[in-house]
C-alpha cells in the first residue's frame, strides 16, 4: 500500500507541455455541460456470466470512427482483467474467475442490455478463459495480455488491437509488470473467440531504467476519410505513454503499411522522424488509456484520467493530433463513486461511436487495492461508469 501511495504521489505531479508550437485555435475554453449517463452504466451492471471488467475500447465494426454509429450496426467492446460467474444475494457465488481479457458485441448504438453480447474463451476443463493469450516468439510461458486501443483497418478490414504482454513480478510496485508490446489482428468476418487470430510482437514497447517503461497503443485516431475523420491526412495515429509521470508521444503509419513497422513515423516536436527513441513528449499527467477525437468546431479533444490514478476525469483541447495541448479542463469528479478509501478510478477515456452528434460519451473504471475483499462486499463495483458531456 505505501507502495502504491507513493506512485499515486509521483504520477500525481506538475504536468507540462513540452511541445512548443503556437497556434491562433482557442485551446482553453470549450462550453459543455456534463451528467451521469445512467443507461450506459446500468447495461454493463450485470449478474450472470460477465459481470466485471476494465480496460473497456468501443470499436466500430464498421470502421467509422469518428461519429455515432448506425442502428444496424455492431460495435466491439474489448475488455482487460474480467470477472465471469454469478452475483447472488448481493454477493459473489463460489465459482467465480477472473480472466484477463474478454469481448463483447453491441447490436446498434443504444445501450439496450439485451444487444450486448459478451464473449470469453474456455479452458480444457470447460472454464472461463481469456479470448486472447499471448503466442509469440518473445511470450513467456507466464505472460498474459491486457488491451490497448484498436480499430479496423479499411486497407484489409482486419481488426488490429494493441496487446501488453503482462507478467507478474514479485518485486514489482503492484505485483505485476508489463514487459512486451504485441499486435493482435483479427480477420475480416471473424467471431470470437477468433480462433483464427494473427498475433505479432511489436517495437512498440516502450523500456527504459526502473519503472520508466510503457507502449503505444494507449489510444487510437483514424484519421482518413473511410473513419469519418473532418480534416483527413490519411494516417493512422497511435498514442504511446510512459513512466510513473504519465509521458504522452504520438506515431503514425498508413492503413496499408500498419504491419510494416519500418514504415511508422514518430513526432519529434517538429518533424516525423523513423526512430521511435526521439519521439517528444507532447503532455505528461495523462492516463494509461486514453481517447482522441474531434469535435464539431475543428478541434479535437484527447480525454484522460488526471495524472494515472486522480479521482478526476479531464479533457484537453488540442490543435492537431500533435498538438499543440490546452490545459487539463475537469470534466467529472468520481469521488461520488468512491464508498470505499480502498478503491482507485482510473483509465477514463471516450467513445465517439457511442455519442450522438455534439456529445461525448465517457468512461472510467473503478477497482480497489482490496479486489477481492471489496467484491464480496460490493460485486458490482468493477466495471465502467459513463458519462455524457454535451458542448454547448
Amino acid at each position: 500500500m505505501k507502495k502504491l501511495a507513493l506512485l499515486c504521489l509521483i504520477a500525481c505531479g506538475t504536468m507540462q507541455t513540452t511541445l512548443a508550437q503556437t497556434t491562433p485555435v482557442n485551446l482553453t475554453d470549450i462550453k459543455f455541460t456534463v451528467a451521469e449517463a445512467p443507461e450506459w452504466s446500468a447495461m454493463l451492471k450485470r449478474d450472470k456470466g460477465w459481470f466485471g471488467g476494465d480496460g473497456i475500447y468501443s470499436i466500430p465494426l464498421n470502421g467509422v470512427e469518428g461519429k455515432q454509429a448506425k442502428a444496424n450496426d455492431k460495435i466491439l467492446f474489448i475488455f482487460s482483467d474480467t470477472m465471469v460467474g454469478e452475483i447472488k444475494d448481493n454477493t459473489m457465488a463460489p465459482g467465480y474467475k477472473m480472466i484477463h481479457n474478454s469481448v463483447a458485441i453491441l447490436d446498434g448504438n443504444r445501450p439496450q442490455p439485451d444487444k450486448m453480447k459478451f464473449y470469453w474463451d474456455t479452458d480444457a476443463k470447460g472454464e472461463a478463459e481469456s479470448v486472447f493469450i499471448p503466442k509469440t516468439p518473445k511470450t513467456d510461458t507466464s505472460d498474459y495480455y491486457w488491451l490497448g486501443d484498436g480499430f479496423v483497418n479499411e486497407a484489409d478490414k482486419a481488426t488490429y488491437i494493441f496487446g501488453y504482454r503482462v507478467r507478474n513480478v514479485a518485486k514489482a510496485a503492484f505485483g505485476f509488470r508489463e514487459v512486451g508490446n504485441t499486435i493482435i489482428k483479427i480477420p475480416a468476418g471473424s467471431k470470437p473467440p477468433y480462433k483464427d487470430l494473427k498475433q505479432t510482437d511489436s517495437p512498440f514497447y516502450l523500456q527504459g531504467e526502473g519503472d520508466d517503461i510503457g507502449s503505444y497503443g494507449t489510444g487510437i485516431y483514424v484519421n482518413t476519410k473511410a473513419a469519418g475523420a473532418p480534416k483527413p491526412d490519411g494516417y493512422i495515429y497511435t498514442y504511446g505513454v510512459r513512466g510513473v509521470y504519465k509521458k504522452m508521444s504520438v506515431a503514425r503509419v498508413k492503413p496499408e503499411d500498419f504491419e510494416n513497422f519500418a514504415k511508422w513515423t514518430y513526432w519529434d516536436g517538429k518533424a516525423w522522424v523513423s526512430d521511435i527513441d526521439k519521439a517528444a513528449t507532447l503532455i505528461d499527467g495523462v492516463s494509461n488509456e486514453l481517447s482522441f477525437s474531434a469535435l464539431p468546431d475543428g478541434r479535437y479533444v484527447l480525454v484522460h484520467q488526471g495524472w494515472g490514478m486522480s479521482s478526476d476525469v479531464y479533457m484537453r483541447l488540442a490543435a492537431s493530433p500533435v498538438g499543440p495541448f490546452g490545459p487539463p479542463i475537469k470534466v467529472w469528479n468520481t469521488k461520488p463513486d468512491l464508498e470505499e478509501k480502498t478503491f482507485v478510478v482510473y483509465n477514463g477515456k471516450a467513445h465517439p461511436s457511442l455519442s450522438k452528434p455534439g456529445e461525448l460519451i465517457i468512461s472510467y473504471n473503478i477497482n480497489s487495492v482490496e479486489f477481492i475483499k471489496d467484491l464480496t462486499k460490493h460485486p458490482y463495483l468493477y466495471r465502467p461508469r459513463f458519462v455524457r458531456v454535451k458542448f454547448e
